[in-house]
């Protein structure tokens, strides 16, 4: 049976969504970068989160230390020969938060600024960004939370999905309000098991997002999902204009990653996307 999944009240007319906060511009993932997009005018923050050894969710992408950026405390480069046995799953959050993930930059993003900044725990996000908001007068904007999971990483760098997904809902529900909330993954269990909880009342009822990298049909992903999502956002290269008019037709928005040059981003905007995902919020002018 095709369940149709929850739908937000008033989205916005095009959704600029800011890739780990605006990770061509700043520190990705980090407080810095997410305050830099509202400036921006996003209208939804995309970010990452996996878990501490303690518990806690944290704001980053790799569920170690990456070394293209990361500093240990000791002042020294993390080595990409040790990088993956840094595991956050492994660490107390007190232990993550000595690591500087910001002063070296990030060779690959010659544009972002250099400055000393630590991985972030969502709770801080959020309460760090909502003051933002309100002190400068900013209209509501969205969360696109990314649960980063892998099913060959179950209880070895991540919890389980049910285990990760509710220690993700006790604080969206302490903290949001649902229809400024949505939940992205790769793994369709995550989203499944969020489903679920929603329609047994025992989760808010968010947007669910779809990302897709694999060059299966959109209909071929919906069906192993296994019910209608909201949005579903697949690599941007993957799209045509017949997939976006074959997902609308089905009631689905089309929010494609990782969208950077402005060609990319009109061309997706002509063909009826309703939003994108960009490291460079600032490159999409009038889209």
């Amino acid at each position: 049976m095709i369940f149709t999944a929850f739908t937000q009240l008033h989205p916005p007319a095009f959704d600029l969504e800011g890739h780990r906060g605006c990770r061509g511009l700043m520190p990705e993932n980090t407080i810095p970068a997410f305050l830099k997009a509202l400036d921006l005018g996003v209208t939804t923050l995309e970010l990452d989160v996996v878990i501490s050894k303690d518990q806690q969710v944290v704001v980053s992408h790799e569920p170690y230390f990456n070394a293209a950026f990361s500093i240990a405390p000791n002042g020294k480069p993390v080595d990409k020969k040790e990088q993956k046995s840094l595991i956050l799953y492994q660490m107390e959050y007190a232990d993550i938060k000595q690591y500087d993930v910001g002063s070296n930059g990030n060779p690959a993003y010659p544009e972002q600024q250099k400055l000393k900044t630590y991985k972030p725990l969502l709770h801080d996000v959020i309460e760090q960004v909502e003051a933002y908001r309100k002190a400068h007068q900013l209209p509501d904007f969205s969360y696109n939370i990314e649960i980063k999971s892998e099913p060959a990483e179950y209880t070895k760098s991540q919890p389980e999905p049910a285990a990760f997904c509710d220690l993700v809902e006790a604080i969206i529900s302490r903290q949001l309000p649902s229809e400024r909330v949505v939940i992205q993954s790769f793994d369709f269990a995550v989203l499944k098991h969020w489903q679920q909880q929603a329609s047994a009342g025992h989760y808010p009822k968010v947007r669910l997002s779809a990302l897709v990298e694999n060059l299966r049909s959109p209909e071929k992903n919906i069906e192993e999902l296994g019910f209608i999502p909201d949005i579903y956002s697949p690599y941007f290269r993957l799209l045509s204009r017949a997939k976006i008019d074959r997902l609308h037709q089905q009631g689905i928005k089309v929010i494609p990653w990782t969208v950077n040059q402005p060609n990319d981003m009109k061309r997706l905007k002509d063909w009826g996307v309703d939003g994108l995902i960009t490291d460079y919020p600032n490159r999409a002018g009038s889209l």
